[in-house]
């Protein structure tokens, strides 16, 4: 009996090549079979189709076709993000070169806890990080799996340099990840300001830093989860400096703005922050994971160094091999760093640009055609690439009906959310290649939802 080939192995790419043939295969023939944004029948069909795909896990004697099989159904009962009614979410349609320089990553399998497991990827992503840290006025950055993870790291790093008593401040429009990591690493209740606009008001804030001793740590988010909004950062990064206050940007959404000639004025003051978050999973068009926390200073994180001999033993730091557990919380690491250097190398600044530019004029797209619609309102011009829309004189319960009657019958992928008291549907827009026409088209699958 012959062992399986391993993908590093010297005759990988003889063994991996039918393999790439079956599941690009696969994934075109289940995509075909889904006919749609997602597949139609809800959580109980998909789980039936999967369990009969499945079928037997562990088999006696090996199935020599189940590549072929389980890609095939996970693709038929998947959301594709590239369709143009897959619109619910900050969920991008990954580039073929980020998804390509994936596959690299995954057969080389190097781990960024240690130099001798990753050697190049150490080096590549200390030169990158440093180089999108740059891009934005910071110093430093860290790969994360996310916003999230980016987000508790901040508010780790607040509370090593600030002190166990340091207390977050943020809008009700901020990432759930925020307040969620000041109760995880131990710190006061986090004071939430209300945004009834949509985003941070400086006065209140200003309100709120005056009245609270220090120290404190603002939160401000450039693209909110929920509409895509940003706060107001030049004004929000001068009332921290006037408070001695420590300042987090969460630009998980909204950071790669800062490539667009025409976008990145709506992100003046980020270079002001302590950290900020960025998430190319999200408009950066990469396969997940693939965020970022960058760094004004680094030296914040020595509150992350880690010692464990037979990773960072001193005398292998004296000798010169660098020490990786000060990068992450993290041990085992995967070289996300690669997807992101071969899309910025392949596309360069100005086709990047261009794709950004492109979803936000979808946005207002969408905006102007539910504006001129007599039988939909819109909530507000949008920002980034968000637009929350809804039935005139429909209910909340309606708004919910549709969402879910679309969802379960795979025509199209809509968001929601609650602001000024009710219940918007939220496309967000991240594919450069929808058209007009597949945006009236949604407009026309919700107006012709039948009641519940």
């Amino acid at each position: 009996m012959t062992t399986p080939p391993f993908a590093s192995s010297p005759d990988a790419p003889h063994a991996l090549r039918p393999l790439l043939n079956t599941v690009l295969d696969a994934l075109r023939d289940g995509g075909h079979a889904r006919g749609g944004p997602l597949p139609a029948g809800g959580p109980a069909a998909v789980t039936a189709r999967i369990t009969a795909a499945v079928g037997d896990l562990l088999p006696d004697k090996g199935d020599p076709d189940a590549l072929r099989t389980l890609v095939h159904a996970l693709a038929e009962n998947s959301t594709d993000p590239a369709h143009p009614l897959c619109a619910a979410h900050l969920h991008c349609p990954p580039l073929t070169v980020a998804t390509a320089a994936d596959l690299a990553a995954s057969a080389l399998n190097p781990s960024l806890d240690s130099w001798d497991q990753a050697p190049a990827a150490s080096a590549l992503e200390t030169i990158v990080s440093r180089e999108l840290a740059h891009e934005i006025g910071l110093a430093d950055a860290l790969i994360t799996t996310g916003g999230t993870e980016s987000n508790q790291l901040a508010v780790l790093l607040a509370r090593e340099t600030q002190g166990n008593d340091v207390r977050l401040i943020c809008g009700t429009n901020a990432h759930h990840s925020l307040p969620r990591a000041a109760w995880l690493l131990g710190l006061p209740d986090p004071l939430i300001l209300p945004t009834p606009t949509g985003t941070l008001d400086p006065t209140t804030l200003h309100n709120a830093l005056t009245h609270h001793p220090h120290p404190l740590l603002v939160a401000a988010t450039a693209g909110t989860t929920d509409a895509g909004l940003i706060d107001p950062l030049p004004d929000i990064a001068e009332l921290c400096a006037t408070h001695g206050a420590r300042l987090h940007i969460d630009a998980a959404y909204g950071g790669p703005l800062i490539l667009s000639e025409r976008h990145r004025e709506k992100l003046t003051g980020l270079e002001t922050a302590h950290t900020v978050t960025l998430d190319l999973h999200k408009l950066g068009w990469q396969p997940a994971a693939a965020g970022l926390l960058a760094l004004a200073h680094p030296h914040d994180l020595t509150a992350l160094h880690h010692h464990t001999d037979y990773l960072n033993a001193d005398d292998d730091t004296e000798a010169g091999l660098p020490d990786l557990l000060g990068r992450s919380l993290r041990t085992t690491r995967r070289p996300d760093i690669l997807k992101i250097a071969v899309t910025l190398k392949t596309l360069g600044r100005t086709e990047l640009a261009t794709m950004i530019d492109q979803v936000c004029a979808h946005a207002h797209t969408l905006a102007a055609l539910v504006q001129n619609h007599p039988r939909f309102e819109l909530h507000a011009p949008p920002t980034i690439s968000t637009v929350l829309f809804r039935p005139t004189h429909a209910t909340d319960t309606t708004v919910a009906h549709i969402r879910r009657h679309l969802l379960h019958h795979g025509r199209a992928i809509l968001g929601r959310a609650h602001l000024d008291g009710r219940l918007w549907l939220k496309a967000t827009l991240l594919n450069p290649h929808t058209q007009p026409h597949e945006l009236t088209h949604l407009l026309t699958l919700v107006e012709g939802t039948p009641p519940a």
